[in-house]
Parts: structure tokens; sequence; C-alpha cells
């Protein structure tokens, strides 16, 4: 898996971005909630490639359906 993710003081004020750009994760987000598609999304920011978008979202797969990993990051889960 290529770098999908960087977090730079120095870029968007440190928000996590796709790797060699500065549109942030939050952005992609945005655009799913909001009824875009990941099509709609690669065209309106073709800095970020299909590769990191898909890398993205089975990273966000792996974290959000691994107990281990998501009790890291949500400590109210139901056990």
């Amino acid at each position: 898996m290529s770098k999908v993710i960087n977090i730079d003081p120095e870029i968007m004020s440190g928000a996590p971005v796709f790797a060699g750009s500065r549109v942030t994760i939050k952005t992609f987000f945005d655009y799913l909630e909001q009824g875009h598609s990941i099509e709609d999304f690669l065209e309106g920011f073709p800095s970020v490639s299909r590769e990191q978008v898909l890398n993205l979202l089975d990273l966000a797969r792996q974290t959000l359906t691994c107990k281990e990993k998501l009790s890291m990051i949500y400590e109210d889960i139901v056990r």
C-alpha cells in the first residue's frame, strides 16, 4: 500500500491530507456525505489518485472492523 495520508504542521495546519497534495481527508468524506461519487471527487481533485482513495477506504475498513484498532481511537466502545 502506497503512502496515503500525510500529516505535516506546514501543510493545511497539520490536518490529515492525501500524500503529495493539500487535499484534506475530511474533504473526501465531505464529498461522499454530500452524495458525490468517488469519480466526482477525483475529477475535482486531480492531485489525488484513485489508488490513494481506494487505499484510504481500505484503511478505514481495516480500522473500523478491528476491535483492537477501533478501541485505540474510540474509548466508548460497548464491550
